[in-house]
């Protein structure tokens, strides 16, 4: 019985949250690309591209996805490889992946518009909860919830809970009290407004900015002043360190990629032939001596180093020029690719741009 009357409260709180967040929401809202033409494909890119990237890094990759690809017809339609060198840089690249198989379902099941139903949504690849609850209420005005880390954030500390957030019964439950207050007549907006007041004023890291909060007349952790402590979520792991050694392979001005695995870290990109751990001079002089592939210059480049969620790469490159003998006997299916094909071209990894950098003048 106490549960069911907490939970009362809860939304009764939620409730009181409407009308204040969407008056603030109208006056403060920002101007963005995807939000200031908000069709169901602008959304639905710009939540796909927004997922773990921040809104000022995406704003250039968005607007040059949309001038290549202006609708799902096109997006259904491009190489592989273009639609990869378009999304070089934003990471985590199976969610351009999952675009491209969510845009070949709606062309033939759905006649290459986005289904206006959430449960619809959430049947196409690479789109979750979230995803389906942003598109469905921005583009289609349907009452459905968009819970992401921001409206958690924003949620817990409101209603002073110390759920752990990175469980599933605790998103689900944020969900379904956000379906009960949700307004029927603005649902875009009000999904919009949480998320904003997450992003710009009850913030994840540093103080939040209480007291430009619409909210903070009601907010129980302002109250109890508790706010850094919430919401509660696990200690992050720490991230394991790999050494590894480029050969950036030069020959007649053209230099050597391989391409990845289909499946795993940078799935299908393509990168320089790699060793692991850190080869010295001497080291990188036998080898091509073993691979019978007398360079005419070896260049030592500036060590590198990138940051993925779960691994961190710690980087040394050898700027090779090849001076005869078959290079495909160094490794094998290599492709050799001009210097501006590798700025055009081809998909490389940002853990690799540095080095790139310093090849290409």
């Amino acid at each position: 019985m106490a549960k069911e009357k907490n939970s009362q409260k809860d939304l009764y709180s939620l409730g009181a949250v409407v009308e204040p967040l969407c008056l603030w929401y109208d006056r403060h809202k920002r101007s963005m690309p995807w939000r200031d033409a908000p069709s169901p494909y602008h959304v639905w890119l710009s939540e796909i591209m927004l997922q773990q990237t921040r809104i000022e890094a995406v704003k250039a990759y968005y607007e040059r996805f949309i001038e290549r690809l202006p609708d799902i017809e096109a997006l259904a339609q491009v190489s592989g490889e273009e639609l990869l060198k378009l999304w070089e840089g934003l990471g985590y690249y199976n969610r351009t992946r999952n675009l491209q198989k969510a845009a070949k379902v709606v062309m033939e099941r759905y006649d290459g518009r986005l289904p206006a139903d959430y449960d619809l949504l959430l049947t196409l690849p690479g789109i979750g909860s979230y995803t389906a609850g942003a598109i469905a209420s921005i583009a289609y005005g349907i009452a459905a919830p968009a819970v992401d880390g921001n409206v958690l954030r924003v949620g817990m500390r409101y209603l002073g809970k110390k759920d752990d957030i990175s469980k599933i019964s605790v998103r689900k439950k944020m969900e379904r009290s956000i379906l009960a207050v949700i307004p029927r007549d603005k649902p875009g907006d009000f999904n919009q407004a949480v998320m904003e007041l997450g992003e710009v004023i009850c913030i994840p890291n540093g103080a939040p900015l209480c007291d430009d909060c619409p909210l903070a007349g009601g907010c129980r952790a302002k109250k109890r002043g508790n706010q850094a402590e919430l919401p509660v979520k696990p200690e992050k792991k720490g991230r394991r360190r790999e050494k590894r050694t480029l050969l950036i392979l030069e020959r007649e001005g053209r230099i050597g990629i391989v391409r990845r695995k289909p499946s795993g870290l940078l799935a299908g990109l393509w990168e320089f032939p790699s060793m692991e751990g850190h080869l010295s001079l001497p080291d990188i002089r036998r080898l091509l001596k073993q691979k019978e592939a007398p360079s005419a210059g070896i260049r030592r480049l500036e060590d590198g180093k990138h940051i993925f969620s779960h691994v961190e790469w710690h980087m040394r490159g050898y700027h090779i020029l090849l001076s005869s003998g078959e290079p495909q006997d160094i490794v094998p299916d290599i492709v050799w690719a001009g210097k501006e094909e590798l700025e055009k071209k081809y998909a490389v990894p940002v853990a690799f741009h540095s080095f790139l950098r310093q090849i290409i003048r």
